[in-house]
Formats: structure tokens, C-alpha cells, sequence
């Protein structure tokens, strides 16, 4: 099949890779100039790049186009939203299927997999992908696998910022919505804006809401049907009362499809933290809490639960302006010791001054990489007894994770 993929910011990337791995003839054009697209030139697989501008005359004779999120409302595109080539509306299998939508601002991924857990122990074939900003292939890649198995539930974790985009591309039956907090301010410009494209998004849907979330509160005059779940009263291997939240979202779910408390309670009482995400390690008499943290509300819901004596945390995009709010947080619960490592760019210089700026009067290791924010975490485990090591960086964080981890095994 011939593809044609426009715009190759997070999602469409995926989706070109998605795509060559299909055996698809792919054609991907972006007009940044300068992206940098990372493919094995020597492939058999039949690609053409073009950085700059969009060749329509390729678009067009394309047998069927993905199109960008972030192009999703752009006016030059519409017409290709109407004209049935776009490959959700190609490949179709994915749209038969009963398919849950799990949105917010924090809590998706983990509250995907235990809805996911819950479905498969109960004997069902499901299939889980979506938002790649989340860590998944993007939802370019559960399309495609949908038309080439069957499954009895589809799974979307849906980005906040790409609304719109899975409400024309998803049939939903069902959306779960964890929180609203304020994260991608760039796209949304204010909570307020945050809010109205959720109401959209819910417009006539049958929808799970968090009653904790007061955002949510005038979200049930949208919606078709709405079920509120609160914190989850079973046991839970997990850190957090935010968990617990995730948790009775995954209980709601099941409860409506009627799988029995005794698959539900047993699958959540053995669920382990999904990896990136928020967990608690030991180290000799130190407790350590890690896990990925990027926005103010992910933050404040952790800083909640323990008064940490040392805080690590990665920085965000110099752009990123919101997620500094993070540092405004940290310096108001006031630790002993902060330590600032670059997560997405090395903005450790200016998250410091934030700190200093907010009152914060204790001192400040600014750490180069990886291997330093390790050994940092090795010298304060001798001396404190909480540490939290999260913020910005997905991939560092993780990576900090296993090296401890390899110390404690």
C-alpha cells in the first residue's frame, strides 16, 4: 500500500516507522528543513523523505495518508479529512472493535495496563497502544495491528493534546478521564481551554470520571452516560493515593463490563508498577521514590505522601515554561538538599535560579548526567532516609532506575 505521512513531529515519526515495518511504500514530507529522521537507508523498504515542503501531487495519489496531530485543525489539510484516504478510514478493522479511550493528565498509562490486566485475566485478546508522547508506538501502530488480528477490546491512551484527532480517527464506547491538570499549556493556552476541549471530546460518549477531580465536576452534563470512581479500597502493591485513584478507574471500567470482583480485586492486588512510572525502591534504610513527574499536578500529587529529605529531579525544554512550576513546588515543601540533572535539555542552570528565586535556601548539586544523579543518589542514601528522584526525561529516569536497582539485586 502506498502512504503518505504529513507532518513528522512524535506521532508522525512513529507512524513512518509503523508504516516501513508494515511493508508499506511511504512517502513523508515535513516543512522544518532541519528535522532529523533516524531510518536504515540501506532498508529494501521503498521511502522518500521530502523536508520543506509537502508534495500534494504524491499526497493525493497516495491509497491512503496519515495526518499529523498538530496539523489536525490546520485549514490546508481538510480536504484530506474528507476524502476517506485517510488510513482510518482505509483500514477499518480497529473501528469494530470496543475500544476505551483513557485520557488526562496523569495516571494513563498506568491505569491502561491495569484495564488491560483485568481484561486478559479474564480471557479476552486486547490490544493496548496509542498516545507515543506516553511511550507507545503511537496510533498510527494499533491501527494497522488491528487489521491483522482479532481482538476483543481495543485500548487507546489518548495524548490531551490530540483530542480532536482520536475523536475522527476512534470510535470510543468507552473514555476514562484519570485528571485535568495544567501540562502542554502551549497547545491548550489555559485549563479553561483544557476543560472545553474535553467537554467536546466527551460530547454524547458513555464516560468514567475521577469525582476527586473537581475539573470534571460540569464534565456530566456532556457526556451520554457517567460513572465517578473515587480511591481504590483493596490491596495495592503500588506507591500513592494517586494509584489508588488509577485503580478504582480500572475497578469502574471492569464493573461496567461486567468482569467478576474476583478476577478485578485479584488482578489489581498483584499489579506492579508500570516501568517509568512512579514506584518505591529500598535501598539499605533508605526509601527512595522514582518515577516520571513532568508536570506541577504529577509532582504535587507525590510531594503529598512524604516529606522527602532530597530531591532529584530532571529539567524540562527551555520553552517548557509550565513544567517549571515543578521547582516553585519543591521549594515550597523544602528539602535539605535538591539535586537538578538534564531530562529533556539541560536547563539546570535556569531551573536553579527558579529555585533560589522562590525562597528556596538550601544547596543545590547541579549534576551533568546520568552516572553523576546515580552517584549523587549514593551519597545521600548514607545520610537521608527519603529520597524522590523524578521531574523531566522519561528515559534518564528510567535508566537512574535500573542502575539502582542492579546495586540493590
Amino acid at each position: 500500500m502506498k502512504v503518505a505521512v504529513v507532518g513528522l513531529g512524535v506521532e508522525g515519526k512513529k507512524a513512518l516507522h509503523s508504516l516501513l515495518n508494515d511493508e508499506n511504500q511511504v512517502y513523508a514530507s515535513d516543512m522544518n528543513k532541519n528535522l532529523k529522521i533516524e531510518y536504515d537507508q540501506n532498508d529494501d523498504h521503498e521511502f522518500e523523505l521530502e523536508l520543506g515542503s509537502h508534495d500534494w501531487d504524491k499526497i493525493n495519489s497516495a491509497d491512503a495518508v496519515v495526518l499529523s496531530p498538530s496539523l489536525w485543525n490546520n485549514g490546508i489539510f481538510k480536504k484530506l479529512k474528507s476524502s476517506d484516504k485517510l488510513l482510518s478510514d482505509v483500514l477499518t478493522q480497529h473501528r469494530d472493535l470496543f475500544t476505551i479511550g483513557v485520557t488526562g493528565t496523569n495516571g494513563k498509562t498506568t491505569t491502561c495496563f491495569m484495564i488491560k490486566e483485568i481484561l486478559e485475566n479474564s480471557g479476552y485478546n486486547v490490544l493496548l497502544g496509542g498516545n507515543a508522547g506516553g511511550g507507545f508506538d503511537g496510533y498510527t501502530e494499533i491501527i494497522l495491528e488491528a487489521s491483522k488480528k482479532d481482538y476483543d477490546f481495543l485500548i487507546v491512551e489518548v495524548c490531551d493534546m490530540t483530542l480532536n484527532f482520536c475523536s475522527y480517527n476512534f470510535d470510543f464506547d468507552l473514555i476514562v478521564v484519570t485528571n485535568l491538570g495544567c501540562d502542554h499549556l502551549n497547545v491548550h493556552q489555559s485549563l479553561q481551554n483544557y476543560q472545553k476541549s474535553m467537554q467536546k471530546f466527551l460530547k454524547d460518549k458513555k464516560a468514567v470520571l475521577n469525582i476527586n477531580d473537581k475539573s470534571l465536576s460540569s464534565m456530566e452534563d456532556y457526556t451520554k452516560e457517567t460513572f465517578f470512581f473515587d480511591h481504590y479500597p483493596g490491596e495495592l502493591k503500588l506507591f500513592g493515593k494517586f494509584n489508588r485513584q488509577n485503580a478504582a478507574a480500572a475497578l469502574k471500567v471492569a464493573e461496567i463490563l461486567k468482569i467478576p470482583s474476583k478476577i478485578i480485586n485479584k488482578t489489581l492486588k498483584t499489579f506492579d508498577a508500570v516501568d517509568g512510572r512512579i514506584t518505591e525502591l529500598k535501598m539499605d534504610n533508605t526509601r527512595i521514590i522514582i518515577g516520571k513527574t513532568d508536570n506541577i499536578s504529577a509532582t504535587a500529587a507525590v510531594f503529598q505522601e512524604v516529606n522527602f529529605d532530597v530531591m532529584l529531579l530532571g529539567t524540562p525544554r527551555s520553552n517548557e515554561h509550565w513544567r517549571y512550576g515543578i521547582f516553585k513546588e519543591v521549594s515550597h515543601t523544602n528539602p535539605c538538599l535538591v539535586g537538578l540533572f538534564p531530562g529533556l535539555d539541560d536547563t539546570t542552570l535556569q531551573a536553579k535560579k527558579i529555585l533560589i528565586n522562590k525562597g528556596y535556601q538550601g544547596p543545590v548539586k547541579v549534576l551533568d548526567n546520568v552516572n553523576q544523579a546515580v552517584e549523587f543518589t549514593l551519597k545521600c542514601k548514607e545520610k537521608y532516609s527519603s529520597i524522590f528522584i523524578g521531574g523531566n526525561g522519561q528515559d534518564k529516569i528510567k535508566e537512574i532506575k535500573e542502575n539502582l536497582e542492579k546495586m540493590i539485586c
